[in-house]
This record gives structure tokens, sequence and C-alpha cells, in this order.
């Protein structure tokens, strides 16, 4: 078995402080606080949830000092859990360490053993095939049921991937995308004709939107991340054309489409 260098942490004590501070603290707020004595682990899932969003939020807004609060949230968070279930005789948070590592050990024989991954497709089709090895029916299991859509779609393409189901070339994806949305236009222009079919026109946009994420992942774009940079830029141009409506005496509610135009245009070119 191969060895893999370790790099030394010349702050390593100083996390390890660190770490046990958050590890004491958890322990007094859990006996001498009444919100954190009451809390369950069903109570703090949605907290949890709400947390996580926050991170992503500072992460596309590329803002450090905000990052690094959300993530000490999450990591509170962790601990939380792993205090309640240590008082349920469950499991403790060397347990949790303890299993991620072993995890991360076994997923990665070509760093811990004598496989050999040189890039990081194979790497990711290993990791598959291990699961697989290890117990998992179906390459999807993995993938959580109450995800987004859009990230769903894009973690069941992965895995896909990973096992080798997947298209060859960008160009045949984006082949699919122009097929799926003539399909589209064309339950859409049946229903303007008079027909009524809003199921079929619903899996027919569901199909598309597929296969553009599908094109996303060819050319290295995160979906998710994508669609929100365009919510937080629509968010910015609306809310210029609130303010500076207001500010020059109109309302939004009585003014044309083409008056509000041109202060959208205007937030553009800002």
């Amino acid at each position: 078995m191969r060895k893999p260098p370790v790099l030394p942490d010349l702050n390593r004590d100083a996390k390890l402080k660190a770490f046990d501070r958050l590890l004491t603290i958890m322990d007094e707020l859990r006996e001498n606080c009444p919100w954190d004595k009451k809390q369950t682990l069903e109570s703090l899932r949605s907290l949890t949830i709400e947390e996580t969003y926050e991170l992503s939020d500072a992460i596309l807004d590329g803002d450090g000092d905000e990052i690094k609060k959300e993530l000490g949230d999450l990591m509170l968070h962790n601990v939380f859990y792993a205090r309640i279930a240590s008082e349920k005789k469950a499991f403790d948070m060397a347990d949790v360490l303890n299993s991620i590592c072993e995890k991360l050990i076994a997923r990665h024989p070509h760093v811990y053993g004598d496989a050999i991954a040189e890039t990081e497709e194979v790497v990711k089709a290993n990791w598959e095939k291990l699961k697989l090895r290890h117990g998992n029916k179906s390459v999807l299991e993995g993938v959580p049921t109450s995800l987004p859509a859009l990230v769903k779609a894009m973690r069941i393409q992965d895995k896909a991937k990973g096992i080798g189901f997947d298209w060859e070339h960008k160009e045949q994806v984006w082949e699919k995308v122009e097929e799926e949305i003539r399909e589209f236009r064309d339950e859409c222009e049946a229903k303007s004709a008079g027909e009524t079919n809003r199921e079929k026109i619903m899996n027919e946009f569901g199909d598309l939107l597929f296969s553009l994420v599908n094109y996303a992942r060819f050319i290295d774009i995160d979906p998710e991340e994508a669609l929100e940079r365009t919510n937080k830029k629509f968010i910015k141009r609306f809310q210029y054309l609130e303010s500076e409506s207001a500010r020059e005496g109109k309302k939004l509610g009585e003014m044309s489409l083409k008056e509000m135009d041109t202060y959208w245009e205007r937030a553009k070119r800002l």
C-alpha cells in the first residue's frame, strides 16, 4: 500500500484547540441553555437547510467573511447533531469523524491502495463502482429525494456518467436540446390550436430542462449556480426600477411597460 505524503500543518495545534473549544461550548450550552436543551435532531433539520442555503449565497457573492461565518454555523450544527446522538447512545463526534475517514480511505484506493486513477473522471467512475460493490442496489441511490429538481437532475446525470451511461460529444447533447425544443413548441402550438393537454406540455418542458442541464454539464457549467446568478441579476435590476421610479414620483402599477423598460435598460447599463 502506498502511503500518501503528508504535508506539515503548522497550524494543526490551533485547529485542534479550536475544535475542542467548540465541543466544550456545545456541551455547556446543552446543559445550561433552555433553547439548546430543547433541540432535537428533527427540530434542527430545517435550520440546517437554511444555513446551507446561506452558505451557498455567500459563496455566490464571493464574500469570504460571510463564507467563514456560515461554515461556522454549519460546523456548530454538525457538533450539535453528534451531541444529541451521544445522549441517545447512538454515536458521538468521534464516531462521525472516524466514519468519514474510513469512507474516504475506502473510496480512494488510488491514494491509499494500489489502484490507478490519473484523471477526475476515472476517480468518479471508480467511486460509483465501489458503492455498488459495497451494497448500493442502484447507482442513483445516493441522490437525495428532497434535492431541488435542478440540482437533482445534475446529480442523476453525473452518477449515470460514472458507469459509462452518457453521450460521447457535446454536439450530440445539443441535438437533443434542439429536438426537445421542437417537441415542446409543438405541444404549445397544439394547445393554442384548441387542444388542451397541460400534462404533455409539462412533460416536454421537463425534458427540455433535463437536456439543457445535460448540455450545461458537458460545458462545465453548474445550472443551479447559473440560474441563481440570473435570479440575483433580475432582483438587482428590478429593485433599481422600483427605487428610481419612486424617486421620480412614479408608481409601478400606474406605469406603462414602455416606461418601466426605460428604467430596466438603465439598470442594465449600470
